[in-house]
């Protein structure tokens, strides 16, 4: 059942709007947890799943992090107007990277607080290949701290994806008080099962190796898809 931990990434900036639609339709039928789509495609995703096994997941300050708190907190209110079940925040890893605590802090406690508000949840990327370990450890904590529901590993779109290492780092810190969702580099089902098996609660990956994953082709065409 390792569709049920699958964050479906739709993110990649050159998509047209027919490649965006199937690929959440692909999501859709192998009954993943959520889509996780670029801000532009929250109507269709919300308009696409409705009825469905599957929510929606926008992504926040995404790719990099570092736009303004009080932009992150707005967008975060609109995302949650427009009926997205969780939020992706990128942290300020630059801020993560300088030791400024209270200000990483504040910035994911802003989402936090526009999130909870419509009942959403907030994972937050760290870009844990830009970090160490000692980072990644802290930063876990200030999530804990602001309020987050999960911490996360990556964008994609920066450095290598999950490492073991990293992701024992987030469990062990995190001691059962916010969830763990590795992104990045998974792309088979042996890969996830491994994460799965170290206790993550979610699987952050980009739609098209869903189907190595699941086991086969879409079941929704007959075909690999991607």
């Amino acid at each position: 059942m390792l569709n049920t931990y699958l964050d479906h990434a739709v993110l990649k900036p050159e998509m047209t709007r027919s490649e965006a639609e199937e690929w959440i339709r692909s999501g859709i039928a192998y009954k993943v947890k959520t889509v996780c789509v670029r801000p532009c495609d929250i109507d269709l995703a919300v308009k696409l799943c409705s009825g469905t096994e599957t929510a929606v997941s926008v992504v926040l300050g995404f790719p990099h992090g570092c736009i303004c708190t009080e932009s992150k907190a707005a967008e975060a209110a609109l995302y949650c107007k427009k009926g997205v079940a969780e939020i992706d925040m990128v942290a300020n890893y630059g801020w993560i990277r300088s030791g400024l605590w209270n200000e990483v802090q504040a910035d994911i406690e802003a989402v936090v607080d526009a999130a909870h508000k419509s009942g959403v949840a907030v994972k937050v990327i760290f870009e844990t290949s830009q970090l160490t370990m000692d980072e990644i450890a802290k930063a876990t904590q200030v999530s804990i701290a602001a309020g987050a529901d999960f911490v996360k590993t990556s964008t994609g779109f920066n450095g290598g994806g999950a490492t073991e290492e990293q992701v024992q780092t987030m469990l062990k810190t995190a001691d059962g008080r916010i969830k763990v969702k590795p992104s990045g580099g998974i792309r088979d089902a042996q890969r996830a099962q491994m994460f799965v098996e170290m206790g993550v609660a979610r699987l952050g990956v980009n739609g098209s190796s869903t189907p190595a994953i699941c086991g086969g082709a879409d079941p929704s065409t007959g075909s690999a898809g991607y």
